[in-house]
């Protein structure tokens, strides 16, 4: 389907899945009022990890997902642990099978597509603290 898209603040015509937020609308901030849905930043991280290395992607989708939450008013849903842990893991999985297109790693790794996915590492009220919030903090510490 063509529409019109962005890319890097113009107006050009692109080949796109109606669904899918193309990466440099997303680190523009130029996805208007659409929400962003938990699979949706699944897919634009790892359309990112294709792409570019590691350190170089979290830097820019935490700088893009700072900057849509403050457009949209609500600075607070920008969470740094869950958007560093969600990255790594994306990240951990697709290195384990590099050749996986996203349907195939969607179907591969169904545990990350649920919101509460970093709950298996994560206890409730420290990924909920404002210190996840506002920077990356370890897991909580296994008993001995």
């Amino acid at each position: 389907m063509t529409r019109i898209g962005c890319w890097k603040g113009t107006r050009v015509r692109m080949e796109v899945d109606a669904q899918h937020v193309s990466i440099d609308c997303f680190l523009a901030g130029s996805i208007g009022a659409r929400p962003l849905r938990h699979r949706d930043h699944v897919q634009i991280a790892f359309d990112m990890l294709q792409r570019d290395p590691f350190l170089d992607v979290a830097r820019a989708y935490a700088r893009a997902l700072q900057k849509i939450a403050m457009q949209r008013g609500h600075p607070e849903h920008y969470h740094e642990t869950m958007t560093f842990g969600f990255l790594s893991l994306i990240a951990e999985r697709r290195m384990a099978e590099p050749l996986l297109d996203f349907v195939d790693f969607e179907n591969r790794n169904k545990d990350i597509f649920d919101p509460g996915a970093l709950l298996r590492w994560y206890g409730a009220e420290r990924l909920g603290s404002q210190a996840a919030r506002k920077m990356f903090i370890l897991p909580d510490p296994r008993s001995p």
